[in-house]
């Protein structure tokens, strides 16, 4: 039998694997029957809009049709609220926030990850590519108090832009680590610095891509999730100063406070970038 590799890789199965991880977190909500009537009424409304400005035909209306039943059929539901939707989603909840900006989750965030020391190296293979990284930092309160103890989720592509548990021939826990700070809630974490990734083509998402004529590129990233007890939990993205598809990603997640400005290693040897975490109490 053949052995599959990450290159392996279909929408479908990445989309099976998105939809059954959000299916295990639970997607309840306590909304009022008065609120559910206001949101489904405008969504629709807004696309009865749509409709009308723009002359929708029936052939139109008829791909739209076939498109949304193979959104679902290829489990890629997660994939393109995630992409297309989330980033107003977090916008909204987070506007508030005092501390550090986030950004959007995506859907190849998995709990449980393995827990590190303050000062750890992500599981990976022995062979593992890409530039080594030092991401280093510290988690503080928004008067500048240091959290001891915080714990930071962080998860990661490789440098072929795949994700452990989304791909196959990875890992389980490939480049996927719970780390928790020391008592100044300073951490230091090696890596590897991810590389930008296409979303998965080869299903709906893929063909709404190609039909729109827009390209499926994201930039490399590191996903964090950075929490402390007393403290609200914020979910980010971090991306690379300079990199590709920064200034155009799909997923529309990038912020300027959110771009690492990496630097050489003192022995040459890989790049170190330092960014810090302000939280809000909750």
């Amino acid at each position: 039998m053949t052995q599959l590799s990450e290159y392996d890789a279909t929408a479908a199965a990445s989309g099976a694997a998105a939809t059954k991880r959000f299916q295990d977190k639970g997607g309840a909500a306590s909304t009022s029957t008065e609120r559910v009537d206001m949101l489904a009424t405008e969504v629709v409304e807004a696309v009865h809009d749509v409709i009308r400005r723009h002359k929708v035909t029936y052939e139109e209306y008829d791909a739209l049709k076939a498109w949304l039943i193979q959104v679902g059929a290829d489990g890629e539901w997660p994939l393109f609220l995630d992409v297309w939707i989330e980033h107003v989603v977090e916008e909204v909840a987070n506007e508030n926030r005092e501390g550090s900006k986030g950004s959007i989750e995506g859907p190849y965030y998995v709990p449980g990850a393995p827990e590190l020391p303050a000062d750890a190296t992500l599981p990976m293979r022995d062979d593992e590519q890409g530039t080594p990284l030092l991401f280093q930092g510290q988690v503080t309160d928004v008067s500048g108090a240091e959290l001891p103890g915080a714990t930071i989720e962080i998860w990661h592509a490789d440098d072929h832009g795949f994700y452990s548990q989304y791909a196959p021939g990875l890992p389980e826990w490939n480049l996927r680590g719970a780390v928790t700070a020391d008592e100044h809630g300073r951490f230091r974490i090696t890596t590897i610095q991810p590389a930008p990734y296409e979303i998965p083509k080869d299903g709906a998402c893929g063909k709404l891509i190609s039909a729109a004529g827009w390209h499926a590129w994201r930039p490399a990233h590191l996903h964090v999730k950075v929490s402390a007890p007393g403290h609200q939990l914020i979910t980010a993205q971090l991306y690379f100063r300079g990199g590709d598809y920064v200034d155009n990603d799909i997923a529309q997640a990038v912020k300027p406070e959110l771009i690492l400005d990496p630097v050489a290693s003192a022995d040459g040897g890989g790049n170190v970038a330092t960014h810090d975490f302000v939280l809000d109490p909750s």
